[in-house]
């Protein structure tokens, strides 16, 4: 699609979370087709603690639990205190108004499995653009290390970690600091 939609690159990727596991494949495949690379809210692998949310939350979804599930994914995203519990309440009780249910429900299953099995810690050395590796500091998908180790991996990798910031990083923080980097005329492509 690349070299049909977009006179064949390179272009500049961002994959934020789960498509943060698939930028890491795209760039270290095709490096002819990628400028620079931001991985936003993604590490090589997810942390122990974000597999078994993950999938607590895939199994009450095709359980039909859609109140619970919504409940956990707030676990999931948010870091804990006040604001979590709040809004745990509030997407338990509103959740399943706002949102649709899934059309099948056991994709979630497959998802959660494919997320939990995934590990590119080998591919890393492979991606050979400019990176950059953004995320929050307490993010229960992937700990701190994790994007430490991620960044450390990448031969040309910059690391941005948010103090205090769960899974859902973004923000005008993040909006400037990913845009300042896709302009810096200073990296090297």
């Amino acid at each position: 699609m690349i070299r049909d939609e977009f006179d064949g690159g390179p272009v500049d990727a961002v994959g934020v979370s789960y498509g943060g596991l698939i930028a890491q494949h795209l760039a270290a495949d095709h490096p002819d087709l990628i400028r620079r690379l931001v991985i936003a809210m993604a590490a090589y692998k997810v942390g122990d603690e974000g597999k078994q949310l993950d999938t607590r939350y895939a199994e009450l979804m095709s359980q039909g639990k859609t109140r619970e599930a919504y409940a956990t994914m707030i676990s999931i995203l948010y870091p804990r205190g006040i604001k979590k519990h709040l809004l745990k309440f509030f997407v338990w009780l509103f959740g399943p108004l706002i949102s649709s249910k899934p059309t099948n429900p056991m994709d979630l299953l497959v998802e959660a499995k494919a997320e939990c099995e995934h590990d590119s810690k080998n591919r890393l050395a492979q991606i050979k653009v400019p990176t950059l590796v953004i995320a929050g500091d307490n993010d229960f998908y992937f700990p701190e290390q994790l994007y430490r180790e991620t960044a450390a991996g990448i031969p040309n990798a910059r690391l941005i970690l948010y103090e205090g910031v769960g899974h859902m990083a973004m923000g005008k923080q993040f909006d400037e600091d990913v845009l300042e980097f896709l302009s810096d005329n200073e990296i090297e492509s």
